[in-house]
């Protein structure tokens, strides 16, 4: 029996993305490289781990219990390499970073990067399309922080860093502005602003539909359209504080939640794979100990 990291790794792939040509994709190989290194790893288990008799390949009952080993297996080699990264003292001149959450949450932290290391070139990103892991996962970043997703891809690590709140808002001249309480029908009758990333990918958003829908690829092009009565949206309450203050933006009070507000985790993202420099690493191990928060509208802190 001498199957290899690489043939377990193109079977999770398959099993996670649902063909060969898909998982072929995802890992950068070729279809008929994925499809060899499965058939060779169940000759060298001795088992059929795919039922091809379907159009797309589905796991067989021994396919099931031997993924859960073989991602047991590969999580544990994962953690030495990252664990041997660790260990190097990697030199670093410049420092990525995907930041989706607003900035001024992680002033503290920045500041304290700034001040341990004075010479470092910093590059921020808030990626257009949203989607923080992926430039993790493809390594055009060392470190992300985004708002929590249900799941992330094999090989990115995480550790959340706490929780802020997500507020529905609209123009104060808007016709929503004026309800004392909305219904998620009444809520539907208006068009709806969304971040083209998100979709429904954040817990609860499954509620918030409109039968008209503007999409925007970055909160502050949300911001702009909101403003213009366009529509109501979701935006995170710290990146509005002055609008809301000065009454230029109306909190909608929803229906069904009257006593709570949206709190949405926050999560702080890097590859297993990645060897983090100096820098990288000192900022992973600040954010993995900082406390991100705000308080609720009953004056409670989002975290205990």
């Amino acid at each position: 029996m001498r199957f290899s990291i690489e043939q377990l790794e193109m079977f999770s792939a398959v099993a996670r993305q649902g063909s060969f040509s898909a998982a072929a994709r995802a890992i950068s190989k070729s279809q008929s490289t994925v499809s060899a290194a499965v058939a060779n790893l169940e000759v060298d288990l001795g088992v059929e781990l795919f039922d091809r008799q379907a159009k797309l390949p589905v796991l067989t009952p021994a396919g099931v219990q031997l993924l859960r080993q073989a991602e047991l297996v590969l999580d544990r080699c994962s953690n030495l390499e990252m664990h041997a990264h660790q260990l190097l003292d990697i030199p670093q001149s410049e420092l990525l970073l995907a930041i989706e959450i607003p900035y001024p949450v992680l002033a503290q932290p920045l500041q304290a990067l700034s001040t341990q290391f004075p010479y470092l070139d910093v590059t921020i990103r808030h990626p257009m399309d949203g989607d923080v892991a992926v430039l993790v996962q493809k390594g055009e970043v060392d470190l992300g922080i985004t708002f929590s997703q249900p799941a992330y891809a094999r090989g990115i690590a995480f550790r959340q860093m706490g929780k802020l709140i997500l507020t529905h808002v609209a123009h104060k001249d808007h016709p929503l502005a004026y309800y004392a309480s909305i219904s998620f029908a009444e809520l539907r009758a208006h068009r709806r602003l969304t971040f083209s990333a998100y979709g429904h990918r954040l817990p609860s958003t499954e509620y918030l539909t409109a039968g008209n829908s503007w999409q925007a690829e970055s909160y502050s092009a949300l911001l702009e359209m909101t403003r213009a009565g366009l529509g109501w949206t979701t935006l995170p309450r710290q990146s509005i504080l002055r609008e809301i203050e000065s009454g230029e933006l109306v909190e909608l009070p929803l229906e069904a939640y009257p006593h709570t507000d949206w709190v949405v985790g926050v999560d702080l993202l890097w590859s297993q794979q990645a060897q983090l420099g100096q820098a990288s690493t000192w900022l992973k191990h600040y954010l993995q100990e900082f406390k991100v928060f705000e308080l609720d509208r009953n004056g409670n802190k989002t975290i205990l």
